[in-house]
């Protein structure tokens, strides 16, 4: 059984996804085929996307669900009368605010993500661009600008789990690449490491879930068996006990989860100008 979603957005429809992906990820059963629709602004464009709404839905015979972030009161009358399950996250919790407060909202679509009201977004920016300059032990000069180091094997999530902390958090986070070559040597941590043993994390993974992923990028190769992945695991692990790193398993979790229990764990807090 498939359910088709539409996340729907005067603005970039990031806050529906979100909201709604979370809702949905409590439920297992139905197979859930998502499209978002952003800047959905305009009598025609909610014209539109009825009709992609409608389509769907003659199409599967299954009624369709639509979590919804729109502000323009004519665009969420044509939305409400689609024939969707509709979830308007902001009139579930707008009048609440409005009367908790005794003051009406402001009903400015894409108001949080302004890069003029908010003075976290160069930072963010920022920290992002810092995440890919000093991605794989590219830049160790500039390591004492960094707020955290990710260390860990080779597609353990370090890349994405330090663009996400830059991007969401405004985190200063490099990473260095733990290798093949770095285990043959020793166990120890790596010399360059040394200097910033206290903004060092770790990332490790399951061996079997490493060396899926690992064949993806390099079939039937020794970079992807699973005696080498378990090698790497368990020396990387090594080092992370005989150092005192503190470290999570990426293994389960997505790359938001896997930096918010890093923010969690390490006490870092929003870096924000």
């Amino acid at each position: 059984m498939h359910r088709n979603v539409f996340f729907i957005s005067d603005g970039t429809g990031i806050t529906a996804e979100s909201f709604g992906q979370s809702l949905l990820a409590q439920f297992t059963g139905p197979e859930f085929r998502h499209v978002t629709l952003p800047y959905v602004d305009s009598v025609k464009k909610a014209a539109q996307a009825l009709e992609t709404i409608n389509r769907s839905q003659s199409i599967d015979g299954t009624q369709p669900v639509l979590f919804m972030t729109v502000l323009n009161e004519e665009v969420s009358r044509m939305m409400h009368a689609s024939g969707a399950y509709v979830i308007d996250l902001f009139q579930a919790f707008l009048p609440g605010l409005e009367q908790e407060f005794g003051q009406h909202p402001l009903y400015r679509a894409g108001q949080k993500r302004s890069t003029h009201s908010n003075s976290s977004y160069h930072r963010r920016i920022e920290a992002v661009q810092f995440a890919l300059d000093n991605d794989d032990g590219c830049r160790i000069r500039h390591y004492d600008k960094a707020d955290i180091i990710l260390l860990g094997v080779s597609r353990s999530g370090k890349t994405p789990t330090c663009i996400y902390l830059g991007l969401q958090f405004g985190i200063f986070a490099a990473n260095y690449p733990i290798t093949e070559e770095d285990l043959e040597i020793t166990t120890r941590l790596p010399g360059p490491l040394e200097p910033y043993h206290n903004k060092l994390f770790g990332l490790t993974i399951h061996p079997g879930r490493l060396a899926g992923i690992r064949h993806e990028r390099k079939p039937n190769s020794r970079y992807a068996s699973r005696q080498q992945c378990q090698h790497e695991v368990s020396s990387v692990e090594e080092i992370y006990r005989q150092e005192n790193i503190p470290s999570v398993n990426s293994t389960d979790y997505s790359v938001e989860e896997i930096a918010t229990r890093i923010m969690a764990m390490t006490g870092l807090e929003r870096r924000m100008k």
